[in-house]
């Protein structure tokens, strides 16, 4: 059968072919009659805007590109990816725009995202997981409105980002630890070329000060063997440890493997605190106390940013949402 055309569209609603492209088109000057009619001979024909003609008359591809700067592997073990890319794809679809996701884990990766972005392919970018220094984000340029979820350290005023107050949340699990009277506490951070491993480190010396001592610090790169692998660590270090503050749930998990190995119960020996309040901080055993960051709030804010750009605003501003302690049985 023959693709139906804009001009079927057209003798079907009888009117003009500049008539049925003007709505396609999104323009306002298209009367309420002409609209039904239209809209009700898209329905009968069948007929599909055809997005590579479109985009020679708006220029605009009708894509979003998320670009996630790490290894093709985190994607499917961190739960708060899964959460990003679906909140990103509904909200998108509401305005029929594609989402498109490229991972910048190594050089090679890279490339071809600056290749797909410079080319003119997507209409815009939302970094996820940016690393303080990634050359991705100089070699983007300014040309394509961009945004992060999360800041992209030292250029927190170049590009717009939407995130949670993660010191905040570090204070109020370091808080709660003290709380609870536990007088050993040590922390296992994020990868420290992150806002996440930074603020969330500085949340927890805040609360600990000179406590908070290079001897009960042990850094993971946010998965779960990392989680394990510090907290191995931290007791060869420190054996009177009381309680820990894991930096995200999934390395909170890898620490509670560690702590089983070692012979140590859970909360009774040893307190762990999480940060995220994943699908993976109700799995544990046990579950896990832990700071919920809105992550689905993150992301459509996120995404508002993006549309204002793409709209036209010359400047949005960052959106930093709460978190909140959420007490479970691990501490």
């Amino acid at each position: 059968m023959k693709r139906p055309t804009i001009h079927d569209v057209a003798a079907a609603a009888g009117v003009s072919r500049g008539t049925v492209s003007r709505l396609l088109n999104g323009e306002r000057y298209v009367s309420p009659a002409a609209r039904v009619a239209i809209e009700r001979a898209i329905s009968e024909t069948g007929y599909v805007v055809n997005r590579a003609a479109r985009s020679l008359v708006t220029q605009r591809t009708g894509s979003i590109v998320m670009v996630l700067s790490e290894p093709h592997e985190k994607l499917f073990e961190d739960p708060n990816y899964s959460t990003l890319i679906r909140v990103a794809i509904r909200r998108l679809a509401e305005r029929d725009i594609s989402l498109v996701m490229m991972l910048a884990g190594d050089e090679g990766d890279r490339e071809r995202v600056v290749r797909y972005v410079r080319g003119g392919y997507a209409d815009g970018v939302m970094l996820v997981s940016t690393h303080a220094g990634d050359p991705l984000v100089n070699a983007l340029g300014s040309t394509t409105p961009a945004v992060s979820c999360g800041a992209v350290i030292g250029r927190e005023t170049a590009i717009p980002y939407a995130a949670t107050d993660e010191r905040l949340g570090a204070r109020q699990m370091a808080e709660y630890l003290v709380g609870q009277g536990r007088k050993r506490i040590g922390m296992i951070t994020g990868p420290m070329d992150t806002p996440g491993g930074i603020q969330r480190l500085e949340g927890f010396a805040d609360v600990l000060g000179r406590k908070a001592s290079t001897k009960l610090i042990a850094h993971g790169d946010w998965t779960q063997a990392s989680g394990e692998r510090a907290m191995a660590a931290l007791l060869e270090r420190a054996p009177d440890l009381d309680a820990v503050f894991v930096a995200s749930d999934l390395m909170a998990a890898g620490a509670l493997a560690a702590l089983r190995a070692a012979g140590r119960t859970v909360p009774g020996d040893v307190a762990v605190g999480g940060f995220d309040d994943s699908s993976v901080a109700t799995s544990t055993h046990p579950p896990l106390t832990t700071i919920r960051q809105p992550l689905a709030e993150v992301a459509n804010e996120t995404v508002n940013l993006l549309l204002a750009l793409l709209d036209g605003a010359k400047q949005v501003e960052p959106v930093i949402l709460p978190t909140e302690l959420v007490i479970r049985e691990s501490a």
